[in-house]
């Protein structure tokens, strides 16, 4: 089963990914901020999912530490600010997909399967 790893500090939207993406046949853990995010780096992941402005480590820092320990990790971004949206190109890791909040649960399994497939 791939496994997920989701940063996520809106507690109710990070509930709701959570449960959509277990339905969708993912393994989640879902972490309230960077810093357990991170902690978690460790085990082997098939995605790194994290919002990028979050207190603390925020998900730049969270994907560039998955990056360096996992080459090849698929990382997606989503964010509720959209020039926070446009400055994480510049300096996320390569391969990294940006998707803006407001998103449909629906359009977030999609991406998140499309990343999967292109493995």
């Amino acid at each position: 089963m791939p496994r997920i790893l989701l940063a996520e500090d809106d507690d109710s939207l990070r509930g709701f990914l959570a449960r959509a993406l277990e339905r969708a046949g993912y393994e989640v853990l879902a972490c309230p901020d960077g810093e357990t995010a991170a902690a978690a780096l460790d085990e082997v992941w098939d995605l790194l999912l994290t919002d990028i402005v979050m207190p603390g480590i925020d998900g730049i820092e969270v994907a560039r530490q998955a990056a360096a320990k996992h080459p090849g990790l698929r990382i997606m971004f989503i964010t509720g600010f959209a020039a926070v949206a446009l400055a994480a190109g510049e300096s996320a890791p390569p391969g990294a997909k940006v998707l803006s909040k407001p998103i449909h649960l629906r359009e977030i399994v999609s991406e998140v399967e499309r990343m999967m497939a292109a493995a």
